[in-house]
Order: structure tokens, then sequence, then C-alpha cells
């Protein structure tokens, strides 16, 4: 009786649970806020120490290493135990913040946000296994609001501290700032994560297959800057075969990386799971072409056309927090399809209101996307946890906010090919950018609609 019941907020807050949850949101805040951080102060880095030519890659190497070692993070925490993976995830985080921070050279900052990368691609992909260890089900759905909470404080946050930094310290305080925090999550983790008697060893690491996912989303980043569409396309192409082959050399393998019925329409985990990688690939596209189209288009600058992607954010804090107390799996599920469903019909309403010429409707359009993912992120990741099979419950975590990064990098370069083809590069008149804005939101508005019909495989409180 007690799982069908919501729990209260305020048990986040009891002895029990307190530093946990403190854990998980500083884990989740290293990833956002670095996130944030570094968008802003990387243009000063790159003015003060040349490397223009490189900045793209500085984002790229962090993103391949963020999701390799989100990959491998469950067989880290098996093999080494929970503690130990996290303490070296954060010393290689700790490392690559200093050696960015300290660098005298773009290819020093290439390397330390390589180490950046494979850290918190470990950090993140463990604090998400860990909230089934260390919290029942019925306040599973809260702790996943709080970290969406941290989200949004990140989004709003961070730009404005990396930005004052900058132009009152250096571009370097914005990357140091994060020492302190890395610190004091490694104090907490020594604290609050249970040793582990006897750790899982023996099986070699399966270095191919994680080349693999190295290689495939390395392939889709370089489709995002390739100069001509049909290289984009071949690198797509390309990168879709590396992963999937992956994927199934994976489920052939005695160790293995992901669930075993990963990516498969017959379970509440493979469904899940693709759910959770088609709506970062659908909304890729707001976060990528939203901001310059409505400034080309309508003239609008970039706090206003700021704001106005905050409201995915917000939208997502606000409705996570609303929705945490449904304990019922019927209404879970109502929620799970809704999310999708939201979603594609916010994407469609972007597309209308940039067709239309209507600047209000956008705002209730990111209203309904970022509550899309609000109301059925919580109960889509705990499903998936929950569905996995007995020994894949590690896998199956990890998974989710790997999955997560890598749809968001899909959708960057799915979007891109599409924004290419459609002509946006060139476009300078209304219409054109129109025509090939609608292009972008209406093949994102059906990626998104795709989703919404793999929600329906994923059964809350089932397999």
């Amino acid at each position: 009786m007690e799982e069908t019941i919501g729990g209260r907020w305020g048990e986040l807050l009891t002895r029990r649970y307190a530093a946990a949850v403190a854990t998980l949101c500083l884990g989740v805040a290293l990833y956002a806020l670095n996130t944030f951080l570094v968008s802003t102060s990387l243009p000063s880095a790159v003015t003060e120490l040349g490397g223009v030519d490189l900045i793209s890659w500085a984002f790229t190497v962090y993103l391949v290493a963020a999701i390799v070692g989100g990959a491998a993070a469950a067989m880290l925490k098996q093999r080494l135990g929970t503690r130990p993976a996290l303490l070296l995830a954060a010393s290689a985080f700790l490392l690559g913040t200093l050696v960015a921070g300290l660098a005298g050279s773009m290819p020093m900052v290439l390397v330390g946000r390589l180490f950046q990368g494979a850290g918190e691609g470990v950090v993140a992909a463990v604090c998400y296994a860990l909230i089934p260890e260390l919290f029942p089900s019925r306040l599973m759905p809260k702790v996943f609001g709080a970290e969406a909470i941290v989200w949004a404080a990140a989004a709003f946050g961070g730009p404005l501290l990396s930005g004052v930094l900058t132009e009152t310290v250096s571009w370097r305080a914005s990357f140091l700032v994060n020492v302190p925090l890395i610190l004091l999550f490694v104090a907490l983790v020594a604290v609050v994560v249970p040793a582990e008697e006897r750790p899982r060893r023996g099986a070699a690491v399966p270095a191919l297959r994680l080349l693999g996912c190295a290689a495939g989303i390395m392939l889709i980043s370089v489709a995002g800057i390739a100069p001509r569409s049909w290289q984009a396309a071949l690198c797509v192409a390309a990168a879709f075969a590396v992963l999937a082959a992956v994927v199934l050399a994976d489920r052939r393998s005695r160790t293995r990386l992901f669930p075993s019925d990963a990516f498969t329409f017959g379970s509440t985990v493979g469904a899940g799971l693709w759910v959770v990688l088609l709506m970062p690939v659908a909304q890729a596209a707001t976060t990528v072409y939203l901001n310059i189209t409505i400034q080309h288009l309508w003239g609008y600058g970039p706090t206003i056309a700021g704001y106005i992607s905050a409201l995915m954010a917000l939208s997502w804090s606000g409705s996570a927090i609303l929705i945490a107390g449904v304990a019922r799996p019927q209404a879970q599920r109502r929620l799970i399809r809704l999310g999708p469903l939201l979603l594609a019909i916010g994407l469609l309403g972007v597309m209308a209101s940039l067709a239309a010429g209507q600047p209000w409707l956008l705002m209730p359009c990111q209203v309904l996307i970022g509550t899309g993912f609000g109301i059925s992120w919580a109960f889509l990741s705990q499903a998936v946890m929950e569905a996995a099979r007995p020994g894949e419950r590690d896998a199956a975590s990890a998974l989710l906010p790997t999955l997560q990064s890598g749809g968001y990098a899909i959708g960057a370069a799915l979007s891109g090919l599409v924004a290419n083809e459609a002509g946006m590069a060139g476009a300078v008149t209304a219409d054109a950018i129109i025509h090939a804005a609608t292009w972008v939101f209406g093949i994102a508005a059906l990626l998104g609609t795709l989703g919404f019909l793999a929600s329906f495989g994923v059964q809350p409180g089932g397999r």
C-alpha cells in the first residue's frame, strides 16, 4: 500500500533523505551549470588564446566523452562499486576543469573538455542509477522534480554568473568556479553513498563497443558542421549504422553496456528508451533554430529571444513539481503518453506561429513543449528503471541521461541537415526564412509524434 500513495515533498528534507537529495542534485548541477558557464565564456577564451576554428570542437569532444562515459557508467558502477566510480569520475571532471581553466592554448582547452565530459557523463549516469537505490518509488517523481528545478536554475543563473565572471575577472573564472562545487560533491559522495562490500569484477572491458559509441556520436557531430548537405547526410547515415551495430553486438555479448531489451518494442524498457531518445531529438530543433529564426524574422534582440526560449525550462520545472504527487499507474501512463503529444503539438504551434507571423503564439507553444517534458519525464524514467530485468537496472537507469544527451546531438544534426536542404543558411527574405523554418519544425513535430506512438508501449508498474 505504501508505494501507491504519493510521498510528500517534506520527506526529501528529512534526515533520512536530505543528504542523498543534495548529492544527486549537486551531481546534476555540475553538469547543467558547466554547460551554461562554458557556452557563455568560451568565445572570450578563443579571443585570448586564438584557435577560433576549434571552438565547435570544445563542445564536440565534451559531448562525445560524456556519452561514452555515460555508456560505460553502469559497467564502472558494477566493477568498481558506486562510491569509487563516482569519486573517480569527479576526479576526472576536476582534472579537466583545472586543465581547461588554466590552459595556455585551445588544444589544452580541448584536453580539459575531454576529461570534463568523461567525468560528468559518468557522474550524471551513476546519479540516475542511484535514484531507485536510495529512494522508494513514491518519492522518485519528486526527486526528478527537484533535479528539474536545478536545471531551470542553471539555465537562468549560469549565463548570468558566467557573464559577470568573464567581464569582471576572466573567462578562466567561469571554468574554475566549478572547483569548490566538485570538492563539495566529492565530500557528499564520501558520506552519503554507501560502501559496497564486493564490487563485481572479471569480464573484459567492451572497448570496441565503447569506441563504436564514440565514433557514432562523432559522426553525428561532424554532420552538424559538414559544408555540404550530401556530406552531412552521409555522416548521419553512417552514424546510425555504427550505433545500430553497437546495440546489436551488445545484445550478443555476455558483458552488456545496455539492457538486453534496449530499443525493442515488446517491453517497457525498449519502448521507453525510444521515447527518451525521440523527445530530445524533436526538441533540439527549437534549441538550435528558434532563437536565430525569430531574431532574423522579427528583429528580436538576444535577450527577448533568450527569455522566450527559457519558457521551456521554466515550464518543465513547474509542471514536474505539480505532477510529482501522482501515484496511480493509470494516471502515470496517461501522462507518459500526453508528454510527447504536447511536445508535437507545441512544435506544430511554433511552425504555425512563424508562418502566420504571430509572435504571441510562440510563448504558449514553448510552455506546451516544456510541459510535455515536465509531466512525462519522471514517470517515464521511473517506468524504465523499475521494468528493467533482474541485474539490468543499473544499465537501464544509467542509459537515460546518456540517451537524452545523444538525442540532442542527433536532433541538432538532423535539424541542421533539414535546414540546409531548405535553404536556411542563405535565406534573407521573410518568405525564405519561413519556408526553411516550416520544414525544420514540421519534421521535428513528426519526430515528436513518433515518440507519442512509442509511448503506448510504456507500462508503469509492469514490464
